[in-house]
């Protein structure tokens, strides 16, 4: 009273998927698959037939049949639902049109969900959704653990470009000093400034000192000094080693080389900085976000961080003036040369007052990190409701913006094996046939349309996990944390400096699981 095998076969017998439930040579198996085209009728769309020894339970697939093969004392009606099972479930693998060779790309998938269904000849109590789910052995967990993770490694990075940066900081600084102590022997290229035993005059005792040299001051250096054993670019190929070892990995190094350099030759052949104002402020943030399909936050991590870029070098010593709101939740650090009691006055200004930010490239000087459960936080919730009618399946899906703030550009991902009919949209929508997704793109969220729905049909039923996880995509003119520049001041005269600032809030990992 078992199911012999389970196949799917041409209607001249030739069989293209076949798996077998008891032990059955394969002359066997062929010759009854062989000679069930012969026993069928014209004009059934569901029905068997029987020979001595063995009953062909069978339903017509375009163009195949899908065959149930069972002793004749099994049980008709459970092998029935069975085939009927079966039928639901061979969609959910093949995509339309339904023939030989998409069968062929999917037999072993095909496999494995037959032996979900049957296990040694009888039939599981299982559902087309629990099917799917163990063939695909998807674990929302094991998402959640590999995000976190991918999380800790971007950290990682993060700290590992850093300290590169610093080696070379501090290489460069070192060929700086190198270059002071040279300079003592050729008093005569610098006119204005006593560099005798211990100290300055009584003209240089000011903050800012004055540097005059005459047209000739850098070829009387050159040949003054003479040849500088171990101060070459050439020799410092350990730590552009290990640049050039992260390059290769597709990590984008940038180097700060303007710390701490004196006005003289080396400044001189810096390339000019780019037109605006001279100091630009970023601040930008990243969303990690995973959220529940029944409800709720699963994690929410917000990383953000203000980068300053010095793009003229005169400007290049100043301090930053922020604005902080109360922040609940969020954990911010500075960066190690950035000066803790004026920031305790909300002030962003290094320790060494005489020593000037970098030129050129930006530097972070505060992040900070939020990380939460609580629902009301997240600024876009999304809600996905599939439901089943006779052979279709429907899906509902909304959003609604909780943010105070503009979205821009929001694309939700919705996982579709083949193309739908979508029936109503606030939006424009977009069928990726190639990845298998519905994609729903929102240009602006504003206050006009905090809220919209979309509603779709596909032809086949299918169970509510196979529209999970669904990707949600943003940006924003904004950040989260209640953070802004408030003015940028200059070290020597508390002047106030020009500066440009933006503010950008970017999705690094939004779904619905």
């Amino acid at each position: 009273m078992v199911v012999l095998a389970a196949s799917i076969v041409t209607k001249s017998g030739k069989a293209l998927v076949s798996r077998q439930f008891v032990e059955m040579s394969r002359i066997r198996i062929e010759g009854l698959l062989a000679a069930f085209p012969k026993l069928v009728g014209s004009g059934k769309q569901h029905t068997y037939v029987e020979t001595e020894n063995v009953r062909y339970l069978y339903q017509p697939v375009e163009g195949m049949y899908l065959l149930l093969m069972s002793n004749k004392a099994s049980n008709i009606l459970e092998d029935l639902e069975t085939l009927r099972l079966l039928s639901k479930v061979l969609p959910e693998y093949v995509l339309p049109p339904m023939d030989e060779e998409s069968i062929s790309q999917v037999a072993f998938e095909l496999l494995f969900a037959f032996d979900e269904v049957i296990s040694l000849g009888y039939k599981e109590n299982v559902t087309v959704g629990q099917v799917k789910q163990n063939t695909e052995m998807e674990s929302h967990e094991e998402k959640l653990h590999k995000m976190i993770i991918a999380s800790k490694v971007s950290d990682t990075k993060d700290v590992m470009k850093r300290k590169a940066i610093e080696i070379e900081k501090n290489k460069m600084e070192r060929a700086r000093d190198g270059k002071a102590n040279v300079s003592t022997y050729v008093p005569s290229s610098i006119s204005s400034i006593s560099t005798s035993g211990g100290g300055r005059s009584g003209a240089d005792q000011d903050a800012t000192p004055t540097y005059s040299r005459p047209e000739s001051a850098n070829v009387n250096l050159k040949t003054a000094v003479g040849p500088r054993k171990g101060m070459q670019l050439g020799k410092a190929k350990k730590a552009n080693d290990f640049l050039d070892s992260l390059r290769a990995e597709g990590e984008n190094i940038q180097l700060d080389t303007g710390v701490g350099l004196s006005t003289g030759p080396a400044a001189s052949a810096m390339t000019a900085p780019p037109p605006g104002e001279p100091i630009s402020l970023a601040l930008e943030e990243k969303l990690l976000v995973v959220l529940n399909k029944d409800g709720g936050v699963e994690n929410m991590e917000v990383q953000g961080t203000i980068a300053l870029q010095v793009l003229d070098e005169t400007h290049a010593r100043v301090r930053v003036m922020i604005e902080t709101g109360a922040n609940e939740g969020y954990q911010f650090k500075t960066h190690p040369n950035i000066d803790k009691t004026l920031y305790a006055r909300s002030v962003l200004g290094l320790k060494d007052a005489d020593r000037p930010f970098p030129t050129g490239s930006p530097l972070p000087i505060l992040k900070w990190r939020m990380q939460t459960k609580e629902e009301s936080l997240v600024p876009l919730s999304i809600n996905c409701w599939p439901s089943i009618s006779g052979a279709e399946s429907f899906v509902n899906i909304e959003y609604e913006s909780f943010a105070e703030f503009d979205l821009q550009n929001v694309v939700v991902a919705i996982p579709c094996h083949q193309p739908p009919r979508v029936n109503q949209v606030d939006g424009d929508y977009h069928y990726d046939s190639r990845k298998q997704v519905l994609l729903w793109s929102i240009d602006l969220i504003d206050d006009t349309n905090r809220s919209g729905s979309m509603e779709f049909v596909i032809g086949s039923a299918a169970s509510s996990d196979a529209f999970f996880p669904v990707d949600v995509s943003f940006s924003a003119q904004h950040t989260l944390a209640d953070v802004s520049i408030s003015a940028v001041l200059a070290v020597d005269d508390d002047q106030p400096v020009k500066y440009a600032t933006r503010s950008t809030l970017q999705t690094d990992g939004y779904q619905v699981v």
